[in-house]
């Protein structure tokens, strides 16, 4: 009886793992088909383009840049393809994408086929990427902990304040991000929901501006306790470097006592890295870092960026790409003009109470 039970045991064992090994294949199979799918749609839309491109057109010196990390693959396959769909099949500018760990061959050989421009992968200096020697992991990790418990949006996570710190003071200076004016971020997880029928890119050159945006929101005030008091330090120290027609009156709504919260969503944005460049840009960025305040908090990089924008450039150098649709979960913006988008314009409401869309155009003087 023992020997007929243990028989029927591995009998059994044997038919789970049978099973879920076709399962698991099912699944592969199934990502792999659609990727396929993909493909098609895309070798067909780049044939329908090469008719509507004209070789004569200028082309900025730009690229898009992702960061990314294997197991995305999926997603971003999704991704490459919306945004080939609406605008890059057209343009076919370079694309760039960075990982911290080196990219698979499956993932560079996927996205390889599917970008009608070239394609580059880098990997991210560990130097850029990890936390520096002179934060205290103790007093860091204590302070993940308790966001985690007020259940602060990635309160808990050591690898969305090293994506932070890197997009905040890093990513321009990698090597393949040298030869290029304009960048253009795109996160993994985005969507364009309108054919953008203007380069973007020319038109931050034509228009003589430096940073592009679609969306703005509020931060969440405990992910960032003490940025505001250190930027107005840097500001005691180094006041020579605002610019005189500044954003000063968005970002502070009480003469800089306070942070307004407002910022420029950057999981969107399109910009002359010149900017991020630039001395003003640099020292801020380092007065930033020294502190500390991206591992003992969770400074974002949106805030960051936009502050930097609002005190060093005239505000009339800042361009609100108003007929763009863009999601990224959990928040659509969709043009009031949106004859060739697929949204709804109720979504471009400038009464939401968490954009800060309306107040940044009385600033701007542009409402």
């Amino acid at each position: 009886m023992g020997l007929l039970k243990l028989v029927k045991n591995a009998t059994l064992l044997l038919l789970v793992f049978v099973s879920f090994g076709i399962i698991f294949n099912y699944v592969v199979r199934e990502e792999l088909v659609e990727i396929t799918k993909f493909e098609k749609r895309l070798e067909k839309l780049n044939q329908k383009l090469m008719n509507d491109v004209d070789d004569s057109s200028i082309k900025e010196n730009a690229t898009l840049l992702t960061l990314a990390k294997n197991s995305e693959l999926f997603e971003i396959v999704k991704m490459v393809l919306n945004y080939e769909s609406k605008f890059n099949g057209k343009y076919r500018y370079p694309w760039v994408f960075l990982n911290n760990e080196p990219f698979s061959e499956t993932f560079k050989n996927t996205i390889a086929r599917l970008t009608s421009g070239p394609v580059y992968f880098g990997e991210i200096p560990r130097e850029q990427w990890d936390m520096p020697d002179s934060i205290d992991t103790e007093r860091a990790e204590a302070s993940w902990g308790s966001m985690a418990m007020r259940g602060i949006i990635y309160g808990g996570k050591k690898s969305y304040r090293q994506m932070c710190r890197y997009y905040s003071g890093f990513f321009w200076k990698h090597p393949l991000l040298d030869s290029y004016k304009y960048y253009w971020r795109v996160e993994h997880d985005s969507n364009l929901l309108c054919d953008i029928r203007k380069d973007p890119f020319t038109e931050l050159r034509q228009r003589n501006k430096t940073y592009g945006f679609v969306i703005t929101i509020k931060e969440i005030a405990a992910t960032i306790p003490s940025l505001w008091n250190t930027t107005m330090e840097f500001v005691e120290t180094y006041p020579e470097l605002l610019a005189p027609n500044n954003l000063w009156d968005w970002i502070s709504k009480d003469q800089g006592k306070d942070y307004s919260l407002c910022h420029f969503w950057s999981n969107f944005e399109i910009a002359d890295l010149d900017f991020f460049r630039s001395d003003a840009y640099q020292k801020y960025f380092d007065y930033l870092d020294n502190s500390g305040g991206f591992f003992y908090e969770r400074w974002g990089d949106a805030p960051i960026h936009s502050i930097a924008l609002s005190l060093f450039l005239d505000k009339n150098q800042i361009y609100f790409f108003k007929d763009i649709g863009y999601e990224h979960s959990p928040i659509v913006y969709c043009p009031d003009n949106n004859k060739h988008c697929s949204c709804d314009t109720a979504y471009g409401d400038l009464e939401d109470p968490n954009s800060c869309i309306f107040k940044y155009l009385q600033v701007a003087g542009e409402f």
